[in-house]
């Protein structure tokens, strides 16, 4: 594409909105043509930053949408739900990082994925896509071992356990042939018994001013192997989703991954 990238934002103002604001704003190959907030917002009506002489100004909407190559999403399942209207409705690529979403949403994200591009995360660090796939890998090598997931965030943060979390789980249930909600164990309190086998525990830490940290444990009989990642900088984030939202411009109809991203980069 020899043209900027025609991006629009949806949850502009939040944290992870404005860490792309940050960096859209020193990259020439991407031009921000729309900027989403929440009804109500008191950004809303408002120049976004950045944007020459104040000439892109937030909406809560889309009905004043330019053209688009692709939607940057990190707002609420609401907000996406929304976004991927649009999305459909143009033909639009989306690459999304928001969580919590019901079952009816991913029933309509899985469908919209015949239609169009879309990408989902819930973590957009290319160190978290490697854990994950080392921890597929580890979850499938040792089989019988215990697999403890262990995640600590800031104490805003909504949601517990994290996207993220939940993510990997699910990467090391599959790769044991099994599933998440037949393994899962959430929380532990009083006489919980023996462990069961083959479950996969979870631990949440909230506090501070953490960004984001996750630590997978297998546990074996006199040894253990621990996979770590420490985020430090929530810009990690956003320059993880910058780089998946020029990939998957132009791309196909589907359901991609972050790990097809990283397979370009080698």
């Amino acid at each position: 594409m020899t043209r900027p990238l025609r991006l629009a934002l949806s949850g502009a103002s939040g944290r992870m909105g404005r860490a792309l604001l940050d960096l859209l704003g020193e990259d020439a190959r991407v031009e921000l043509v729309h900027a989403v907030v929440a009804p109500g917002s008191a950004h809303d009506g408002q120049p976004v930053p950045g944007s020459a002489a104040g000439s892109l100004r937030y909406a809560h909407d889309w009905t004043q949408a330019p053209p688009l190559d692709v939607v940057v999403d990190f707002s609420s399942p609401a907000a996406l739900a929304l976004a991927l209207d649009h999305c459909l409705a143009h033909g639009t690529a989306l690459v999304s990082g928001t969580t919590g979403i019901d079952a009816a949403l991913e029933a309509r994200l899985a469908d919209a994925a015949r239609r169009i591009a879309i990408l989902r995360s819930a973590n957009f660090s290319l160190g978290v896509a490697v854990l994950t796939r080392l921890l597929r890998e580890a979850a499938a090598a040792l089989p019988d071992w215990d697999l403890e997931i262990v995640e600590a965030h800031h104490g805003r943060k909504q949601d517990a356990p994290s996207g993220t979390a939940l993510a990997l789980g699910q990467a090391a249930a599959a790769a044991r042939n099994t599933t998440l909600e037949a393994a899962a164990v959430y929380s532990r309190e009083g006489r919980t018994g023996e462990r069961s086998e083959g479950s996969i525990g979870f631990a949440v830490v909230r506090g501070g001013d953490i960004v984001g940290e996750h630590t997978a444990m297998l546990i074996g009989q006199g040894e253990r192997l621990e996979l770590a990642h420490r985020a430090t900088d929530r810009s990690i984030f956003a320059r993880g989703a910058l780089q998946a939202a020029h990939w998957l411009a132009g791309r196909a109809a589907g359901a991609w991954q972050l790990d097809d991203v990283l397979a370009t980069l080698r």
